[in-house]
């Protein structure tokens, strides 16, 4: 009778056990997989749906007809390095004195930057590892530089898989982002895990590496630099759209939270400058900056600027029956810092007491709910310099906010500051610091009070072993 009864037992928690593990598994599968795309310098007004007289982007078009296209989405910095810090980290980059692009050691050191992001800051792929996730990232890295052997790979920032260019190791080509990606897609599929996978694309940034089939499709543009300029977003394009295919044949789009933006504004070569080769060490020989045609579609400044041209950037959100489809949000104004605390709410992740985002989640905002004005700021931080070149009018910003529907921007001595209404004024036209001095100094001082708060230099296990030769 015991023995009958202790066999039943058992049983019972055999049952409940293998209960709790269907169950589980079932929770599981309904975690929505994240894809995110993020581009290298691609402007505004680069994307046909945005409008543009000759680029052709079918797939990220297409992604704007299934989702909702975000047209007030700024990134953290004019120029590559920061901005990747903030996704990564939830965090103005200025936190980890990031203000300009990860180079070779000594320009890294005469700026009073880092040589790496420190790998023991707190990640987005760590906090998606927590809640089950499979993480991957292929494509340009950039938050070292390969230029520097010593520096951390992306696994050490909490990534399962990785290929990339832009970090110590193995140089990845360019053009097989897409080809890892969707192995990953596959892979995370049959073994049942929902994925966060980044899929940063080297295009349109120098070296334009060109393939005569996407060069041959823009054959009836006269200028050669527009042939380049279109070739290599056709070609950057097709690859996402593998991708979204990817994801239609495995059944799973529905289920997948897909982003596509950029991670600043576009490059611009001199007006004068000669086509002509470049070589980059991690990607290689391609078309050199003449061929740089991005746009802004009217927003002033181009790439490192803090106008609304450096870091505005198209951001596309499809997430069938979550994200409303083919509707434009042209108000509510979303952060790249935001994007951390978004994507780990999506992916149920309860952030530690002991981290704080500068971001805030919008997950809201992204099913449909208004977020015209922030009551958290944002903050940015550059090396610009007062006063501008004449050949680059717009680069003197060196601080700027925005709080509510306004945005602040100042010279590194606060001698020249410039105040809009950010809502009502995307394209920065109209100053308004002489009809609303009060609220100009209000901004200036809350620029101020951050500052205080920033590192005056670098800390953690930051610096590569070529610090000592400096």
């Amino acid at each position: 009778m015991n023995r009958f009864k202790t066999d039943l037992n058992l049983k019972s928690v055999t049952l409940l056990l293998g209960a709790l593990l269907a169950f589980s598994s079932v929770r599981g599968e309904e975690k929505p997989n994240i894809l995110f795309i993020f581009a290298d310098d691609w402007g505004w007004g680069d994307l046909s749906c945005h409008g543009h007289p000759y680029v052709k982007t079918p797939n990220i078009d297409r992604l704007a007809k299934e989702g909702t296209d975000f047209h007030r989405f700024t990134v953290a910095s004019g120029v590559c390095s920061p901005s990747r810090t903030a996704v990564m980290t939830g965090h103005f980059p200025a936190r980890y004195n990031i203000d300009g692009h990860f180079a070779w050691v000594p320009s890294n050191a005469k700026r009073n930057m880092p040589d790496w992001l420190d790998t023991g800051v707190s990640t987005l792929p760590k906090f998606l590892k927590t809640a089950g996730y499979a993480t991957a990232h292929f494509g340009k890295w950039h938050l070292a530089n390969d230029m520097i052997p010593d520096s951390p790979v992306p696994s050490e920032y909490g990534y399962d898989e990785y290929g990339a260019f832009n970090c110590a190791g193995e140089q990845m080509p360019v053009h097989e982002d897409s080809m890892h990606t969707n192995a990953f897609i596959e892979k995370s599929v049959k073994g049942g895990k929902p994925f966060f996978v980044n899929l940063w694309v080297h295009e349109p940034h120098t070296p334009f590496h060109t393939v005569p089939k996407y060069e041959w499709r823009f054959r009836h543009l006269e200028n050669e630099t527009d042939r380049i300029y279109a070739s290599v977003l056709s070609h950057a394009d097709d690859r996402i759209g593998e991708v979204l295919d990817t994801l239609d044949r495995l059944g799973i789009a529905d289920n997948t939270l897909v982003v596509f933006s950029s991670d600043n504004g576009p490059a611009r070569g001199a007006p004068n400058a000669e086509l002509g080769l470049q070589y980059d060490t991690a990607t290689g020989a391609g078309w050199g900056i003449a061929g740089a045609k991005g746009i802004t579609a009217g927003r002033k400044g181009y790439k490192a600027a803090l106008f609304e041209g450096g870091i505005g950037v198209p951001f596309i959100v499809r997430w069938p029956g979550k994200v409303a489809a083919g509707a434009i949000d042209d108000s509510s104004l979303m952060s790249g810092v935001d994007l951390l605390p978004t994507f780990c709410e999506i992916a149920g992740v309860s952030l530690p007491s002991t981290y704080k985002p500068d971001g805030v989640s919008q997950l809201a905002t992204l099913k449909g709910r208004s977020f015209e004005k922030r009551e958290t700021p944002l903050y940015w931080k550059s090396a610009a310099k007062w006063p501008a070149s004449n050949s680059k009018p717009d680069h003197w910003v060196a601080y700027a906010i925005v709080h509510q529907n306004w945005k602040l921007v100042s010279s590194t001595e606060a001698n020249h500051v410039e105040l809009y209404d950010i809502t009502k004024d995307v394209n920065e036209k109209r100053d308004l610091k002489a009809k609303k001095p009060e609220v100009a100094k209000r901004l200036l001082r809350k620029i101020e009070a951050w500052k205080v708060t920033l590192p005056k230099e670098p800390t953690g296990n930051v610096f590569s072993e070529e610090r000592a030769e400096l």
